[in-house]
């Protein structure tokens, strides 16, 4: 039995933090190792997409190698690349290419000027506002491939079929963001820009747009992937030339590689497609607070 010691006074002495405590390793040997979590976070981000593409292009090679799929339907990935080799040293690829290229970018242009125009016209108009709300709500979530038909009877199976429908589906996203931007303008600005007697030029300029501008590069961004299925689905249905249109060749003369190659490369494309749209955000929205936020981090 341990007896404890008193002072002077008759009181037991005060115990110190480090005497409660029990024995164990030093503070150094206590130091808990990173978790797993924390780990994955210490990859960079370029690094873990060019891991999930090796473990997607192994899943293909697998799948058909082994027989889970017949290989006449999905043939190996190694196979879809060597028909991809052949393409990039064909003239009618790259024709292709370029048609699709084409037709994605002319018909987001169009898109993205007219959604702008009119998202800050009605927008800014209370009136338009109300009254084409129920118009824009009924078109809207109308499918631009129900007017395939309609595209083909007026404009033929050319460039202008898969315009028309290019700019239908991605005219959309960037009015309706165009309008939600409108709608956040903080009221006591605009009070304010009128007291002051801004003319409505200016307003659009120092109140508006600032505002509007985030909103409009996320329709941007969002109509640029919507402009890009079309303008391949329009040809791939349609028959317009391009990508589209060399897939459903490829697949009625039972070239399955060269058609997997070929849907690889629309695939490529997209990304890319949404890479630029992220670099051309961020750098329009350098001084905004959430691209600030982001590159901070």
């Amino acid at each position: 039995m341990r007896v404890q010691q008193r002072d002077d006074t008759g009181h037991p002495p005060a115990l110190s933090p480090a005497a409660d405590r029990p024995p164990g390793p030093p503070a150094e040997a206590a130091t808990a190792s990173p978790s797993p979590a924390a780990r994955l976070k210490a990859v960079p981000d370029a690094a873990l997409g060019v891991l999930g593409i090796v473990l997607f292009a192994g899943v293909l090679e697998l799948l058909p190698r082994s027989g889970a799929v017949p290989a006449k339907y999905l043939p190996p990935f190694s196979e879809m690349v060597g028909a991809l080799g052949d393409e990039l040293g064909s003239s009618v690829f790259w024709t292709a290419l370029l048609d699709t290229v084409e037709g994605w970018a002319y018909g987001l242009a169009i898109a993205f000027v007219a959604g702008t125009v009119l998202g800050l016209v009605i927008g800014g108009v209370e009136v338009l506002r109300k009254a084409t709300a129920s118009t824009i709500e009924f078109l809207r979530p109308i499918p631009s491939v129900a007017l395939i038909p309609l595209a083909v009877l007026v404009l033929g199976t050319g460039l202008g079929s898969t315009l028309l429908l290019v700019v239908y589906a991605s005219f959309w996203p960037v009015l309706l963001q165009v309008l939600s931007g409108v709608r956040d303008v903080d009221p006591v600005a605009r009070d304010t820009a009128v007291g002051y007697g801004f003319s409505p030029w200016a307003r659009l300029r120092y109140v508006v747009w600032p505002t509007t501008l985030p909103y409009l590069m996320t329709g941007l961004r969002l109509a640029a992937s919507v402009a890009l299925i079309l303008a391949v689905s329009s040809q791939l249905i349609i028959g317009s030339p391009g990508l589209g249109s060399e897939i459903a060749r490829a697949q009625s003369s039972n070239a399955i590689p060269r058609m997997y190659a070929l849907v690889l490369v629309a695939g490529a494309l997209g990304v890319c497609v949404n890479v630029l749209a992220r670099l051309l955000e961020r750098r329009v929205l350098s001084w905004h607070t959430s691209v600030r936020t982001e590159a901070g981090a």
